[in-house]
Parts: C-alpha cells; sequence; structure tokens
C-alpha cells in the first residue's frame, strides 16, 4: 500500500518551446498557453481532490510561474515554495538557442535525439562567446547557489543532471515527504526525468523513450522508503496526453523544407 504521493510536473509551455529551441537555462516566462496550462493544473488536481503542503521548484522563472498559478487555482497560495537550482533544467550547451528541427536537418535526427534523450552523451559546452553565456553567468540569482558560481555547468548530459539532483532529492525533498508532507515538484522535462529514472529504476537505454509533455502532473505513490508501489500516472485526459507526448517527440525532426 503507498504510504505517500509525490507530483511531479513539466512547467507550462514557455515562448521557447512554442519556437521549438533549445531554452535549458535561458530565463523565459511562460507563454499564454503555458499559463492555461498551469491553471488547467490547477483545476484538475483541485478536481480530483488534492492538497499540497510544500512546493518545490527550479529557479527558472516558468518553473515558479507555473507554481504560482496551480496554488492560486487551488486556492493554496499559502503554501510554501522552495527553489534550488538543482531542479534546473538541463544545461545544453552550446546548443542553447537553437531550432531542434534545423539541428535535425543539419546535423540528423539521430544525433539531435542523442543530444535530447541519451542518458550519457553531453552537447558541446558552453562558451564566453556563445551569445547567451553573459546572460545566463551574470544572472544574480547564480550568485545564491550553494556551490561556486565558476563550478556551475557549462553543458550537462541527463546524467549529470542527476548527479547534480540526487543531493537536493536526499537531503531536502525526501525527508519532508517522509515527515508526511505532500510535495508537488514543479520543474522541467529533463529534472523530472532524471529523477523518474532514480525512483523508479529506469534503464539507461530506456531512459530515453520517457516524455514528458508540459503542463501534465504525474502522480508516484510511493512505499516508506520512496520507492514506487505502482506505475507513474500522467493525470488528465489520456487522448490529449498523448497527442502532447507525440508533439514533443516530434520536436527533434526535420520538417519538411527546413521549417
Amino acid at each position: 500500500m503507498p504510504e505517500h504521493k509525490l507530483f511531479l510536473l513539466r512547467h507550462g509551455e514557455g515562448a521557447w518551446n512554442k519556437e521549438n529551441r533549445f531554452c535549458s537555462w535561458v530565463d523565459q516566462k511562460l507563454s499564454e498557453d503555458g499559463v492555461k496550462e498551469a491553471q488547467e493544473c490547477g483545476r484538475l488536481l483541485k478536481e480530483m481532490g488534492y492538497e499540497f503542503d510544500m512546493v518545490f521548484t527550479s529557479i527558472l522563472s516558468r518553473s515558479v510561474q507555473t507554481a504560482w498559478q496551480v496554488l492560486e487555482v487551488m486556492g493554496l497560495e499559502w503554501v510554501p515554495v522552495v527553489k534550488s537550482w538543482r531542479l534546473n533544467e538541463r544545461h545544453y550547451g552550446a546548443l542553447i538557442g537553437l531550432n531542434r528541427a534545423e539541428m535535425a536537418l543539419n546535423h540528423g535526427e539521430e544525433c539531435v535525439k542523442l543530444w535530447r534523450r541519451s542518458y550519457d552523451v553531453t552537447p558541446p559546452p558552453m562558451h564566453e562567446s556563445h551569445r547567451y553565456f553573459t546572460e545566463i553567468y551574470n544572472d544574480r540569482r547564480y550568485s545564491s547557489c550553494d556551490i561556486p558560481k565558476e563550478n556551475l555547468p557549462r553543458a550537462e548530459s541527463l546524467k549529470d543532471v542527476l548527479d547534480r539532483l540526487l543531493p537536493y532529492w536526499n537531503n531536502v525533498i525526501a525527508p519532508e515527504i517522509k515527515r508526511g508532507k505532500r510535495v508537488l515538484l514543479s520543474a522541467h522535462g529533463n529534472s523530472c526525468r532524471a529523477l523518474l529514472k532514480h525512483l523508479e529504476g529506469i534503464s539507461d537505454s530506456d531512459i530515453a523513450g520517457v516524455t514528458l509533455p508540459t503542463g501534465v502532473p504525474i502522480l508516484l505513490e510511493l512505499d516508506g522508503d520512496l520507492r514506487p508501489v505502482k506505475p507513474r500516472q500522467l493525470l488528465g485526459d489520456q487522448a490529449k496526453i498523448q497527442a502532447a507526448i507525440k508533439k514533443v517527440e516530434d520536436q527533434g525532426k526535420a520538417k519538411p523544407g527546413g521549417k
């Protein structure tokens, strides 16, 4: 029997999701559709009778805004929201800002799939000459991290994401769940995938097939040791969820005519 419930949520759509660009650590607000996705998520969770005692987010605006929208719709604005860079999206290095479909056209879909979906393949690192280097590393939010700014990643594989996420999970989030707190993680596609890999014991090869759409809450029912007692549940209209998953998977495919 489950002793705990944990909810994972990939933030609502951001502007660069709509443009099919690698967003990563570039700070983006939610698009209008992303706000609606977060609000619909909040309505669904409220209708299903769920409540939260704590919410954890990254320090990227689209993650935080999603949490705010969910909590407002649920009437839970007072619930604490705790932020950490360790829940940030994967750092895509030199790929940040590039269009996925154009990359697939120029480099091949298999290459882009490896960069996007594989467990231990790291994209080329971001150098100081990169268009968005200064915007990211001069941002004041990264001065408050628990490691020096110069030690922050310049590119990450999914394995790297899990390595920087696990200490935060083990030392901060998991103890709160074990105390009986009802927890929502409003994070990103890859930080959620990394945590799912750890909790569910997904193999290095199978994690490539795990796709999470924006704005869809994932319910994990866990035992006392925080091990899943049943398969994860993506909550909501299943036909819409499958269509959203396909949309995410198609982002890395070359478009006819290069568009």
